[in-house]
Formats: C-alpha cells, sequence, structure tokens
C-alpha cells in the first residue's frame, strides 16, 4: 500500500480507502461480509475509513465503529460528515453550531471513538453563515473531537475561496479537505477546483471514483445488465442515467489499454485519479473482499504518459476556459 499526505497536513493515508455509502448491512450474511470486507482492507494496509451520519440515519456508523474497534486507534484514520437530518427538530439538520456540536457527540458514540480524524460537511447549508460553521469545525479541533475538517462537492470553487478567506481572517484551524465526485466520466473539478485546491494545500478525496460501477466495466453496449448489479436495484437510478451509448463506447475504448496493460477496468480508472498529487486518496466500496482485492492493485500503479495521452483521447474532456476577443 502506498500513503499520501492529506493536502498540505500530516495526515496519512492510504490511496485506496474504503467507504461506507453503498455497504449492504440488511441482514445477518451481509453484515459478515461487511465485516469481513473491513478486515481484508486493513489486513492489506488500508487505514482510511470513509462513513456519515446518514448512512443508514446512524447504522453505518456503529457497524464501521464495532469492527475498527478491534485495531489500535493511532493506526486508522476514520471519517465522517454532517448534515443531513438526524431527526425531526428544526434543529436536526444542516451546519449550525449547535446541530454540528450535537451531531459530532452522536458520530463519536456511534463509533465508539474519542474523536475523528476528519469531519466533512456533506452538503452546503445557505441557511447558515459560512462563519459560524466554520468557526463550529475549528472549535471542535481545539476541543481534540476532530482532527481535520473539509467539505463536499457542492460547495463549489467560489465557496472554498471564501472559506479559505474566512479561516485567514479570522486565524481559524484550515480547512485541509475536500470529497467531491470525481472519474473519468465526470470531471469537473478539473476546471476550477483542482488548482483552487493546489494552490490552498486542500486535499482531495473523491468518491464514486469508478462512476457507480460504469468503469469497471461489466456493463456491456447491447447486452442485459448484470444479474445483481448496482443498475438492477439502486433506487435513484444514477447509474441507469450513465449507462449511454457515448458512455459504453468509451469504456470499451479504456477497457482494451487495461487489457494491453494487463490490469482490470477499474484498476485504470483509480490509477488514473492518482495521477494527481493534490489526490489524497480514492473512496472506493466494495461489497465483498474479492472487489476490493482487485482496486488494491491501483496502489502505486503509474500510468506511463503516452497511455495518459491515449485515455485523454478517448475521454475527449476540455476544461472551461472563456476566451473574449
Amino acid at each position: 500500500m502506498e500513503y499520501r499526505n492529506v493536502g498540505k497536513s500530516g495526515l496519512k493515508v492510504s490511496e485506496i480507502a474504503v467507504g461506507s455509502w453503498m455497504t449492504d448491512l440488511s441482514n445477518r450474511e451481509k453484515v459478515a461480509v461487511a465485516r469481513e470486507t473491513i478486515r481484508y482492507a486493513y489486513s492489506q494496509g488500508v487505514n482510511f475509513f470513509d462513513c456519515a451520519d446518514a448512512y443508514g440515519n446512524g447504522i453505518a456508523e456503529q457497524f464501521l465503529g464495532n469492527v475498527l474497534k478491534e485495531y489500535p486507534r493511532n493506526s486508522i484514520v476514520v471519517s465522517s460528515k454532517v448534515f443531513f437530518p438526524t431527526g425531526q427538530g428544526a434543529n436536526d439538520w444542516g451546519l449550525s453550531r449547535k446541530h454540528i456540536f450535537e451531531n459530532i457527540d452522536r458520530s463519536l458514540k456511534n463509533m465508539h471513538m474519542d474523536y475523528i480524524d476528519l469531519y466533512y460537511c456533506h452538503r452546503f447549508d445557505n441557511t447558515t453563515p459560512m462563519e459560524e460553521t466554520l468557526r463550529a469545525l475549528s472549535d471542535l479541533v481545539s476541543k481534540g473531537k476532530i482532527l481535520y475538517y473539509g467539505v463536499s462537492e457542492e460547495w463549489g470553487a467560489a465557496r472554498l475561496a471564501e472559506a479559505c478567506h474566512i479561516v485567514e481572517k479570522y486565524n481559524l484551524y484550515p480547512l485541509t479537505v475536500i470529497q467531491p465526485q470525481y472519474n473519468m466520466m465526470d470531471r469537473y473539478i478539473e476546471h476550477e477546483i483542482t488548482a483552487l485546491c493546489e494552490d490552498k494545500g486542500i486535499g482531495i478525496t473523491p468518491f464514486s471514483p469508478l462512476a457507480q460501477g460504469l468503469l469497471t466495466g461489466k456493463y456491456k453496449k447491447g447486452e442485459p445488465l448484470p444479474a445483481g448489479s448496482r443498475a438492477t436495484y439502486q433506487a435513484d437510478k444514477q447509474i441507469n442515467k450513465l449507462l449511454t451509448d457515448e458512455n459504453l463506447d468509451k469504456v470499451e475504448k479504456l477497457s482494451k489499454i487495461a487489457d494491453e496493460l494487463g490490469i482490470g477496468m477499474s484498476v485504470l480508472a483509480l490509477a488514473w485519479i492518482l495521477r494527481k498529487k493534490i489526490i489524497s486518496s480514492v473512496i472506493t466500496g466494495a461489497s465483498r473482499p474479492a472487489q476490493l482485492e482487485n482496486n488494491l492493485v491501483a496502489a502505486g500503479y503509474k500510468l506511463t504518459e503516452d497511455v495518459l495521452e491515449e485515455i485523454e483521447k478517448i475521454l475527449g474532456f476540455t476544461p472551461f476556459c472563456r476566451h473574449v476577443g
């Protein structure tokens, strides 16, 4: 396993992280498989485990905490998030000082921990002044309940820049990390956000690096959906919206590159994200150890410039740039 610093901080995380967004805990058998997957990840050097209070209304945090308590606390990096409702009250959601302070205690109790390493704002709250949110998070660092904090993709470059200005103005603990969606098919952060993060020393820990499973190569143009795949049961149909002929054609071409390199399509997709030094870790989902085993090959795997150029030709991405005159 290879490790990287989170932005300009001293915190080091494994290049491959395990997330809890899609962890299935619906029955005893699936809980056992999920526990086995976390244990396998740890045995292979994964030290970064991502969660959120909204996943299963706290059930995912409880599960993760119960598994991770088997290991020394100093050997793992754990993240969680705050924003979504945790109750029916007017203050049981958002990024107010009240909700942040109450919710961190809830998450710590769920995970049987004294502190959380990385604490993210899961969304942007336009009903709360940004200064209030940042002061609350900075105060949690002072209290030792969190070590670092960050935000989600929905803050955008302008809000990130404003947050950095507030932090500098009031000498708060710094915003250390962001967690956006980023993969071969969704590169919006390359328009402005990556450059800002590089300038400010903010680490990036992307989620959905395999585009909901599209970049595993298991979905084929003109073929039935694989039995048991996310596209057959996902309630919001996110993956189904990605299964366009254009995307499937790109994946077919990318798969040929992966075959020539002797690696899996998912490894190619993860290694491609890790090509950027500002990426601290990629947050992957795994429903079983074998699936995670394939993803772990991407740690430390370097794609050559020739391969990267070939990939760019297939993806056909152009960063936004407005020219005048």
